[in-house]
């Protein structure tokens, strides 16, 4: 089901992709090694970050808090954002409405 937005939900993609992409170990979230991400173009790490953006936003709909590598996505109901985080530090976040 995903999150309730009022954006356009590629609007929302670009932007928690881009978000993503700020998590330098973000690739552990679908299990990979160091080393074959290390191998990944550009336009490869693009794809998977884009894929974890989606699986995010679908599954932020039912839990509020994922672990991403070193990071943690949070669904903000109450202010309709998804906040990226490194510890306590904000990222980025992705405004909903």
């Amino acid at each position: 089901m995903g999150v309730k937005h009022g954006r356009d939900y590629g609007e929302i993609l670009a932007e928690l992709t881009e978000a993503v992409g700020r998590i330098s170990d973000s690739y552990v979230f679908f299990e990979m090694e160091a080393e074959d991400w290390g191998n990944l173009g550009e336009a490869e790490r693009n794809e998977v970050h884009e894929a974890l953006a989606e699986d995010l936003f679908y599954a932020l709909g039912t839990e509020p808090v994922i672990s991403v590598g070193s990071g943690v996505v949070m669904h903000d109901r109450n202010n309709h954002r998804i906040h990226i985080l490194i510890g306590e530090e904000e990222l980025a976040f992705v405004a909903l409405v």
